[in-house]
């Protein structure tokens, strides 16, 4: 998906991102709650899906993208990027360890990754929407236990609930429940949770809800809860830990969920371990060397160039890409408009008409990306042309309940990604950037672009990696003919983190992955209400009546038809707002590994490739890795 970006240009630790993108990938349809009955609250059910039945039964035995024939035992060894200093994977400070949201914690209820609107009950036995739609019950499964042995009640899970939208933790938690009342444990395996408002996905996210126990960390605050082993209600518990370096997992023996329908023929291997790299370069190294048994490769000029050798042609090590079906939402720079040099659409317009895409695809991708149009991109929710009239009339109503004029270019053709199909593209692209720049009060001085006082436009990009200065290089040029000089400041994971977290860039590098059922994660990645929250995912700056006005009209939409029009308009909005530079996108999945390892018959549609391996693949009979 993203050139020179380790997992997912990830703004909190992936395994807090984890659940969040899952629930985008499954949450595409209408409401609807279909199970032993299909009226709201009748009965409880063992699953939940939006807009049609789920694809399995109540009494399916596993999901299809697994296999019964796997092997289990031995271990997966997988490498992560910079460095970690905590267990915790639900604070804010901090980097956390990779793999801990997908095998130590269990959510309530699990999606199907071959379907994309379904989850079923997992910790939660069973589910009950209530017919007003304002509340969802859960009954605990009695077989579901914590690796210390302890029984998960009701008690756990409210605890868990109440500690994740508390101030220790991160507020992308508080923000992605924000309509969440209260939970109410109404009995030893029984809770109620109780929602302020009507909203068509509510009870899918409080499903997604992780489980931890109450004796993980007691007696301290939780945003103190750092290096304390979890108590697990996942497969797996921490066997090991050099910080900052390697982790090692160990399967539970006493895993409650081994034979559970969402769990049979998943978790194979008896170990994974996490080994840490300082950059892409020596992660590919350590691969080709035996370090490793397993990589997603994001860095197009490796994919051509540096998988090959003598282990690739005696087939030791293998070169696959395999289906990518997830949606590819909005890769781009990012602008801080909070900085007052961004604050003019015309100059965000201006340098955004710099970057050739087409020349750096030629050049530096081998061709391999296409270039995103959409903060929705492979998704029907893409705002395309000029307006409908059905978007027309629902952008008058946005306008009108907060007073605001319309501005009249929202309904003309949505802005496309500049393009250098021809020779000359890039140097008119320029000039048209430059009358631009001219009209905001930026006019070239000896080469320099100042203002009317003198000050030279200069900013700089903030980036986690050094492999991303090759790709920003070529943009760095073409912004020096405007007379703009654009530096790159390189950070570790860490100092990255921190600074974004207090919106101290000028612009960044940044994936805002998308579904095809947008709503509740829109509200801290583009609400005014975030736009001063250090920690959100706000990272324009955002603070738009209109722009709040049409996330509110998404996450009340009631029909399909109502979300993709909503949908549309905040695109549209969006788009005309050139906050972002769009990047590009990738159709497939590029991944190498070692002989011996073994993926299901089936692929799932919606997947990240190495949580698909970790979850579901396996060691041929003979090459178990011990």
């Amino acid at each position: 998906m993203k050139e020179e970006k380790y997992t997912f240009g990830f703004r909190f630790p992936l395994e807090i991102k984890t659940i969040i993108e899952k629930k985008i990938l499954i949450l595409i349809f209408p409401l609807f709650l279909i199970g032993i009955s299909d009226v709201y609250g009748k009965k409880y059910t063992k699953s939940m899906a939006l807009g049609s039945e789920p694809k399995y039964g109540e009494n399916f035995l596993s999901f299809d993208y697994v296999d019964s024939n796997s092997v289990e035992g031995g271990e997966l060894r997988l490498a992560a990027m910079g460095s970690f200093d905590k267990l915790n994977p639900f604070t804010l400070k901090g980097l956390a360890a990779r793999g801990l949201m997908q095998l130590v914690f269990e959510p309530l209820a699990t999606p199907s990754l071959d379907e994309p609107m379904s989850v079923y009950g997992l910790i939660a036995e069973k589910m009950s929407l209530a017919k007003n739609k304002l509340s969802i019950t859960f009954i605990i499964n009695p077989k579901a236990k914590f690796s210390n042995g302890d029984p998960i009640l009701a008690s756990d899970v409210k605890y868990s609930y109440d500690t994740l939208t508390s101030s220790s933790s991160s507020p992308i938690w508080k923000n992605y429940w924000s309509d969440v009342r209260e939970a109410v444990v109404l009995g030893k395996r029984k809770i109620r949770f109780n929602f302020k408002r009507k909203n068509r996905e509510l009870h899918m996210i409080v499903a997604s809800l992780p489980v931890f126990s109450k004796k993980w960390g007691a007696g301290k605050s939780f945003d103190e809860v750092v290096q304390d082993p979890p108590v697990a209600s996942g497969p797996y518990v921490i066997s090991k830990i050099d910080l900052g370096k390697s982790i090692w997992f160990k399967k539970r023996a006493d895993y409650w969920g081994k034979n559970h329908p969402t769990r049979n023929n998943h978790f194979n291997f008896e170990k994974i371990s996490f080994r840490y790299y300082k950059d892409s370069f020596a992660r590919l190294q350590a691969f080709k060397a035996g370090e490793f048994d397993f990589i997603h490769e994001n860095v197009s000029k490796n994919w051509a160039r540096s998988y090959e050798g003598i282990k690739f042609k005696k087939g030791e090590l293998i070169k696959s890409e395999i289906s990518n079906s997830n949606p590819a939402g909005m890769q781009g720079y990012v602008f801080n408009i909070r900085k007052k040099k961004f604050a003019d659409v015309r100059v965000r317009k201006a340098i955004g008409l710099a970057m050739d895409f087409e020349w750096m695809n030629r050049q530096l991708f081998y061709d391999q990306y296409v270039r995103s149009n959409s903060f929705f991109t492979n998704t029907e929710m893409v705002a395309i042309g000029k307006a409908s009239k059905n978007e027309e009339e629902l952008l008058i109503k946005l306008t009108q309940e907060n007073n605001l004029s319309l501005d009249s270019s929202l309904l003309g053709p949505v802005p496309i990604p500049p393009s250098t199909s021809n020779s000359q593209s890039l140097r008119e692209n320029l000039k048209q950037a430059m009358k631009l720049l001219n009209k905001a009060g930026w006019h070239v001085k000896k080469g320099k672009l100042q203002d009317s006082v003198g000050n030279n436009f200069e900013f700089e990009v903030l980036l986690d990696s050094r492999g991303w200065e090759r790709v920003v290089s070529p943009f760095k040029r073409n912004l020096q003919k405007l007379g703009i000089e654009l530096k790159t400041r390189v950070t570790d994971i860490s100092l990255y983190k921190k600074r974004i977290d207090n919106f101290e860039y000028d612009m960044l590098v940044h994936w805002y992955l998308s579904g095809l059922n947008p709503g509740n994660e829109l509200v801290y990645r583009f609400m005014s209400t975030t736009v001063n929250e250090k920690g959100s995912d706000n990272f324009i700056g955002l603070s738009d009546p209109l722009v709040d006005n049409a996330i509110k009209n998404i996450i009340s939409s009631e029909t399909r038809e109502q979300l993709k029009l909503a949908s549309k308009v905040l695109d549209r909005i969006l788009l005309f707002g050139h906050y972002v530079i769009p990047h590009w996108h990738n159709r497939i999945h590029r991944v190498a590994f070692r002989d011996g390892l073994v993926a299901p018959r089936n692929t799932p549609l919606y997947y990240h490739s190495e949580d698909w391996a970790m979850s579901s693949w396996w060691w041929r009979q003979g090459k178990l890795k011990q």
